[in-house]
């Protein structure tokens, strides 16, 4: 079993700190001929730029603990970052560019589902291992490939760890604000499920566009269908707005707002008054039902990015770092950079590190099999720690909310070579 790198985390805070600059490149000169190259594509412009940010950061922390450590098989990591701009058709052009031109050997990174689902299937022809943490379904689903993993949690995984405490705490009638594209769609589809199975209804379902500014034309419907739970499903900064909209046409106040993605990056930028609700959380940085305080490794990384930023951790800075360890130990342990042995060392190798018990690659999907904790956000954070906004008050196996391995076979057809 393998242990998240943790000697060198201090270390690599320095680099981590250049991250909020979106450096191109980490590299040292004169190096380049004992160098291995992994490539990223990230929102570094656009409506997911804070969240792809600080998964660039962990990202950046993972390759520079490996390299304090001396690399891997003898050589260099150097990581190359292009940005996708958050769009699916410029990703695949920069996907091209970093096989072509860079000539990486493996790719990693993308927030917005659309663009991972363009990046997976960019890799898939490329023969070349990628790992992600776009949410929707289809990329360890029905759009699923041997080449791609994902850190981050399925959206069946997200609404089934919060929909049923949503639905014990407030009832069984929701209202969904939603994303319009396959990340939203997929969510509803989750919360679905979840309503079918307790006897509840979806009373209304608004899609957006991703980027709007003016949410007024949906939120004034809210009212009039006087539902028991108004559904967030729009993430980044058009949450950001939406929860400020909401709190000026009166709807903070009367309806509870639930979410299944809460994210620190958004949630900190929000009003004391906007700072209200519950949903799902992916990993947070300070509360024992996530981690214990005796627990190095996640511990020295809470410390190295406070160092290095001025900030806690978030969850896309989990991401990055899990995303970028996890590619680089597959490297070494199939001796190389043969994508088919890479991806087969990654099935269902257990690792520890910033979370209670193992984690792993499900086999079947190559879904990252891990907890899901579910927070109450605070208006107002201790003194002592005024990022600390997450009252975490659930923990949901991963095993106990998404699909059976039986169900995901049904639809998801890895085609190794």
């Amino acid at each position: 079993m393998h242990q998240l790198s943790r000697g060198a985390l201090v270390k690599g805070a320095a680099v981590a700190a250049v991250a909020a600059g979106f450096p191109a490149i980490i590299r040292e000169r004169g190096e380049a001929a004992d160098t291995l190259k992994l490539g990223m594509v990230a929102e570094l412009t656009g409506v997911y730029a804070g969240l792809a940010s600080h998964q660039l950061a962990g990202a950046q922390m993972a390759v520079a603990a490996w390299n304090a450590r001396g690399g891997v098989l003898g050589k260099r990591v150097e990581l190359i970052v292009e940005d996708d701009q958050n769009n699916p058709g410029v990703a695949v052009q920069k996907v091209r560019k970093l096989v072509n031109e860079d000539k990486v050997v493996a790719l990693s990174g993308s927030v917005n589902s659309s663009v991972v689902l363009a990046v997976s299937n960019a890799a898939a022809e490329n023969k070349m291992v990628y790992i992600s943490c776009g949410s929707a379904d289809a990329i360890t689903g029905a759009n699923c490939h041997w080449t791609t993993f994902r850190v981050g949690h399925s959206t069946w995984m997200l609404t089934h760890a919060s929909g049923y405490s949503f639905s014990q705490k407030f009832g069984k009638k929701w209202y969904a604000i939603t994303p319009d594209y396959a990340y939203g769609h997929a969510l509803v589809d989750g919360y679905k499920d979840v309503l079918a199975k307790i006897g509840g209804e979806l009373v209304g379902n608004d899609l957006v566009p991703l980027g709007t500014a003016d949410f007024s034309p949906y939120l004034t419907k809210v009212a009039a269908a006087k539902p028991d739970v108004i559904l967030a499903l729009v993430q980044g900064a058009d949450y950001v707005n939406m929860l400020k909209q909401a709190g000026s046409f009166g709807l903070i106040a009367k309806f509870p707002i639930c979410t299944p993605q809460l994210s620190l990056e958004y949630v900190w930028t929000l009003p004391e008054e906007a700072r209200v609700g519950y949903g799902s959380t992916e990993w947070y940085y300070h509360s024992d039902l996530v981690f214990p305080q005796s627990d190095t490794a996640a511990v020295d990384f809470v410390k190295a990015t406070r160092k290095s930023s001025g900030k806690p951790p978030t969850n896309y800075n989990t991401f990055g770092y899990i995303m970028l360890d996890r590619l680089i130990w597959s490297i070494q342990k199939a001796g190389g950079k043969d994508a088919a042995k890479m991806a087969r060392s990654l099935e269902g190798a257990k690792f520890t590190g910033f979370f209670p018990g193992d984690a792993y690659f499900r086999a079947v999907d190559h879904q990252l099999m891990w907890p899901v904790w579910v927070a109450k956000v605070r208006s107002k954070p201790p003194v002592s720690d005024p990022y600390d906004v997450f009252d975490v008050i659930d923990r949901q196996p991963a095993e106990k909310i998404e699909q059976s391995a039986e169900e995901k076979a049904k639809v998801c057809h890895l085609g190794f070579p």
